[in-house]
């Protein structure tokens, strides 16, 4: 039915060899398999290279099932952080993981802090050797939950070479989600106008545009601080008050002096103020 197909001559073969190697590699830089566990799966994705930085971008991407969700480096009431590890990749001198903006969960046991459905962490890799290949590994701990919670761990290895992928669209939107970093009074869309102490707790006033749905978070000095989470007082137009008591700190730390972190969100925008109790 088919007519004898050509011979590939000797000279060709490792040609023709090299063109599937190269192929092979290429698909392999877009995404790592899913290590799927219990309600949850993980891998690896990798986006070109921004120019002018000599740093690498990937993404630990997180697809939970429905009604099912992870926790954010602070979990608040309940939850446990995710742990990621990357002592078992190869020509790699630092990670920097970047934390989405979270959202806040109510449930039986209290207040928590996370994400639900999919969430992309971004990551910035800075090799020890630019002119070598990248083989970035990961090894991660952390827990989903629904009514109750359940530990993971999953496993993931990427070639990362800063070429363009298909993954390019998902790490960018991923990376706007990053709280950008601003200070107390800086104006924007956004913003945290005031943050004051009132005996026993601190206010903070959130400027963002009307109608947009405000959230606060904060974050202690450490992680063994576990300050509740800002609860709304009042609101006027353009403005959102939180406050939130002074409480959960370590044995033998006092808040004088303490510096917080104050992540605010509205809508798609989020940024993060670093202040310091006086």
């Amino acid at each position: 039915m088919f007519g004898r197909l050509p011979s590939i001559s000797s000279r060709a073969a490792p040609v023709l060899m090299l063109c599937l190697g190269m192929s092979g590699a290429a698909a392999a830089a877009d995404a790592s398999p899913w290590d799927a566990g219990m309600h949850s799966a993980v891998r690896l994705i990798a986006a070109s290279m921004r120019r002018d930085d000599a740093r690498l971008r990937a993404g630990v991407e997180v697809r939970l099932d429905r009604g099912w969700k992870t926790y954010w480096r602070y979990p608040g009431d309940s939850g446990v952080p995710p742990r990621f590890g990357f002592a078992r990749s190869e020509n790699v001198k630092n990670v920097t993981v970047k934390w989405p903006a979270p959202h806040r969960f109510s449930d039986p046991g209290g207040q928590s802090i996370g994400y639900s459905e999919r969430v992309t962490f971004p990551l910035e890799i800075e090799p020890q050797d630019q002119s070598k290949p990248v083989m970035l590994r990961l090894d991660l701990d952390y827990a989903v939950c629904e009514k109750l919670c359940v530990p993971a761990e999953a496993n993931a290895e990427l070639a990362v070479t800063g070429n363009r992928t298909a993954q390019d669209a998902v790490l960018s939107a991923a990376e706007k989600r990053v709280p950008q970093q601003r200070s107390v009074g800086e104006p924007g869309g956004l913003s945290i106008g005031t943050v004051r102490r009132e005996d026993a707790q601190v206010v903070v006033d959130v400027i963002a545009p009307d109608g947009a749905s405000v959230d606060l978070f904060v974050e202690g000095p450490a992680p063994d601080w576990a300050l509740p989470l800002p609860m709304p007082v009042t609101a006027q137009p353009g403005v959102k008050r939180f406050a939130f008591a002074l409480d959960g700190l370590p044995p033998g730390a006092t808040p004088k002096g303490a510096m917080l972190t104050l992540t605010a969100t509205a809508g798609d925008a989020a940024i993060e103020v670093a202040y310091r109790l006086d």
